[in-house]
């Protein structure tokens, strides 16, 4: 049976639109990216996941410890839940009526840890918990700069990128008894976040494994001698560090504790784009065909679900299944209705299923209330995504 024919029967009592999450592709991603860590354990990043009951599978997994959430407020959700005893808070929150929650409930403060940069972070820290306990993680800025500083490569995200402008923030956070300074996280965007193998594309793929070359080099250098300044200072619980796209690289760094991880276990189209590693399609998405507008066209209802970043083709979900399928130039995946042309049209009648991946992971769980879970042939159940269960946490 080929793997349309499988999904087709695996949800033959299912009507589109819909999504799925494929355990045996999750688990055999899940596998492969323990592999690449070379035992360093794996903190999911649940943004890229989006579904309790998928977080408690891969979290009682070998090889996976604690989780990234992306808002205090999903954090404070999980930690009741009781799906870890160990949360970092992946961006700094603002959030002041959340951090005051966190820090009234001793249980919560224990299990989670706020992202800090800047001093503005610390001082709101303190006034909405009311200088009760907090713990606290440095976010460094893992960009590669070139040129002086001129051309810079990776994610606007924390200011604080030497050694000395580290070592400094931790001096400040060591001076307020209420924070407790636990750990180090630096995320290299334009290494884990980049594919180095853009289809159609050789020099550019050239151009982009050459920064990432130069990038791993001075941040395992650079990301050493803050670890160092910090250590001289306090002890830390955690270093954390990498992303799907630059596990092998960033595990092998000593000074780095733990990966986090959580697009690999998806598999979502835009990491097709990278040389080192390749992953099974896990979650997707089915849409039924409703009109015929001419030969070896079709039309599927909705499919607008356009991931985040750049606006550029590489956003729209990508056909899958049936192969051969493309988007018309002018119409592409739309709120009401996505057009799909080529051969492969004409073999499709109204009804019929065409199955898509999203660009990204965890996005596609902001379009379904829930997710049905397969396996080979087979229908396991449905579980809610966050959206189902009333989480909207962005």
């Amino acid at each position: 049976m080929n793997l349309r024919d499988r999904y087709d029967a695996a949800t033959g009592g299912l009507e589109a639109p819909f999504a799925v999450v494929d355990l045996a592709a999750l688990r055999a991603n899940a596998a492969a990216l323990v592999r690449r860590a070379a035992g360093k354990p794996i903190r999911v990043a649940s943004k890229s996941v989006r579904v309790r009951a998928v977080l408690e599978e891969v979290l009682a997994m070998d090889g996976f410890a604690g989780i990234m959430a992306f808002t205090l407020p999903e954090a404070l959700w999980l930690a009741r839940e009781g799906l870890s005893d160990d949360i970092l808070v992946a961006y700094p929150t603002a959030d002041r009526a959340a951090i005051a929650e966190l820090a009234a409930d001793p249980g919560a403060a224990r299990a989670i840890t706020l992202m800090v940069d800047s001093a503005e972070h610390l001082d709101m820290v303190e006034r909405a918990g009311g200088g009760r306990p907090v713990r606290v993680c440095i976010d460094i800025d893992a960009s590669y700069r070139t040129l002086g500083g001129r051309v810079r490569f990776g994610a606007l995200r924390s200011p604080l990128h030497t050694a000395a402008q580290v070592g400094a923030f931790a001096e400040e956070i060591l001076k307020r008894p209420s924070l407790e300074l636990v750990g180090l996280t630096a995320y290299e965007s334009q290494i884990a976040g980049v594919g180095d193998a853009p289809p159609g594309r050789p020099a550019r793929a050239r151009a982009i494994r050459a920064m990432q070359r130069r990038s791993r080099l001075e941040l395992a250098r650079r990301r050493a001698a803050i670890v160092r300044a910090v250590r001289d200072l306090t002890d830390l619980e955690f270093v954390n560090g990498g992303g799907t796209g630059s596990v092998e690289s960033t595990a092998a760094e000593r000074a780095v504790t733990e990966i986090a991880a959580g697009s690999g276990l998806y598999h979502p189209h835009l990491f097709d784009q990278y040389s080192a590693f390749t992953g099974r399609p896990a979650a997707l998405f089915a849409l039924p065909v409703v009109r015929r507008p001419g030969p070896d066209v079709v039309t599927c209802l909705g499919g607008g679900y356009l991931a985040s970043g750049p606006g550029d083709h590489v956003r729209l979900p990508q056909p899958y299944l049936p192969t051969g399928l493309s988007y018309h130039r002018d119409e592409g995946a739309g709120e009401v209705q996505t057009p799909l042309l080529g051969r492969a049209a004409g073999t499709l009648r109204i009804g019929d299923r065409v199955w898509f991946r999203h660009t990204k992971a965890g996005e596609l769980c902001e379009r379904f209330a829930d997710v049905h879970l397969i396996e080979g042939d087979r229908f396991v159940r449905t579980v809610p995504t966050y959206r189902g269960e009333g989480r909207t946490f962005l």
